[in-house]
This record gives structure tokens, sequence and C-alpha cells, in this order.
């Protein structure tokens, strides 16, 4: 297991290399290795432990009784997921957690994170602020999310979306990571009817794309 890499996320931010491993043991540390397209976690589980992404790549997705998927959020490596339904065991998930890529997780249990214990109280405190810190960011991107998908044109919600991560990214360039299919799901748009917006987009000189890869053109004054 690659201790460094798990002191440098944001779940142990503060906590040195030794310090990561020495906690591992008291917060019911498993590694799990799950393949493409594996459920993580069903809609309507009940689950008592979080996860942290250590590779690979999770989306929560949401799907109607119509087979209409939304995601709902993209984890990446270092990031964690579930812990708020794990906070709230008797409250069943929502959506489910898929793998999209090859995933090695690390699954933690809850409420050994929120309590502190003998071997680890020197640092447990600093885990549970990082842990707060990482919910209250998380309401911020749902809240993010409402605002791209509240515009009634694909077009305004695409420039939503597109200016929110290049803003993020610190530049005109960015790489997003959907698919067109999970682009569409993520905006709640239809995949043609996207498709065909990005490309009257580019045709109106406002972005050029390929693949994932976006740049906001901005028009210069005449």
């Amino acid at each position: 297991m690659d201790y460094q890499f798990i002191a440098d996320t944001e779940l142990f931010k503060g906590c040195t290399k030794q310090e990561a491993e020495e906690m591992l043991g008291c917060l019911g540390a498993q590694e799990k290795s799950f393949p493409k397209e594996y459920t993580i976690f069903h809609a309507g589980q009940a689950i008592h432990k979080m996860g942290l992404l250590l590779s690979g790549g999770i989306h929560i997705v949401r799907t109607d009784v119509w087979g209409n998927q939304n995601i709902i959020g993209n984890i990446m490596p270092g990031e964690v997921f579930a812990e708020t339904y794990a906070c709230i065991s008797e409250e069943p998930m929502f959506a489910d957690v898929i793998a999209v890529r090859p995933s090695e997780v690390l699954f933690l249990d809850v409420w050994k994170v929120m309590s502190t214990c003998a071997s680890s109280c020197s640092h447990h405190q600093r885990l549970i602020r990082n842990l707060v810190t990482i919910m209250a960011s998380k309401n911020l991107n749902l809240t993010q999310k409402i605002n791209h998908i509240t515009p009634k044109t694909i077009r305004e919600r695409l420039l939503s979306y597109l200016s929110q991560e290049a803003l993020r990214q610190g530049g005109q360039s960015v790489v997003i990571p959907f698919n067109r299919q999970q682009l569409a799901d993520y905006l709640s748009v239809e995949r043609s009817a996207l498709s065909a917006e990005l490309s009257r987009m580019q045709k109106d000189g406002l972005l050029t794309y390929k693949k994932n890869q976006f740049r906001l053109e901005t028009r210069s004054e005449e």
C-alpha cells in the first residue's frame, strides 16, 4: 500500500506517511479491487464504510425507473465517497457507486474515523476536521451542478459547466472527466442533442474541442 499517497490525500492532509500508516490500523481499513463497470454500492443499500479511491475512477449514478442515468458525481484517485451515507447508516443509498475503470479502493469504518482512540488521538482530530471540510466542499459541488442544469438550453448548460471548469483549472483550456455520453448524463440532456450543440458552438466560435479536451474562445472586441 502506498502510504505516502494516502498521506497526500485531502482526508489525511497534515499527516505524515508514518502517521497515516499508524492510523489505518485503528480505522478498520480494507483494500479491495474492482473491475470496470462493477457496482461497488447499490442504490437502496445501507452502508457503514466510506471509500477512499486509490486508483481508477468512480461515478455516482442515479438511474430512474425508465433506465435514464444521471451522473451525480465523479470520484478521482485520492477522493472519498459514500461518507455521508456511512455516517447515517440507516439511510439507504439513493444512487449507485460504479467503477468506470479498474479501481482500487480503501474502505474505512466511518465511526472509527469520527471517534478518537488511544493509539491515534493526537492525529484523529485533524482527520475529523478534514472529513468535515470534504463534506462541505461536496455540498458546494452539488450546488454548482444545480446551477449547471438549471438553464433551459443545452448551450447555456454547457457554457455554465465549462466556464466553471475553466475557473477551477485556471485557464481557457480544460480537460473534463467525462466522455460524451457521461457529459450528457451529467447535464441531464440527450447525447445526440449535446453533440449537435457542441458542433454549433464550435462553428459559432465559442469553443473548440477534441474528445474530452475543450478550449473556450474569447471573442475579440470589434
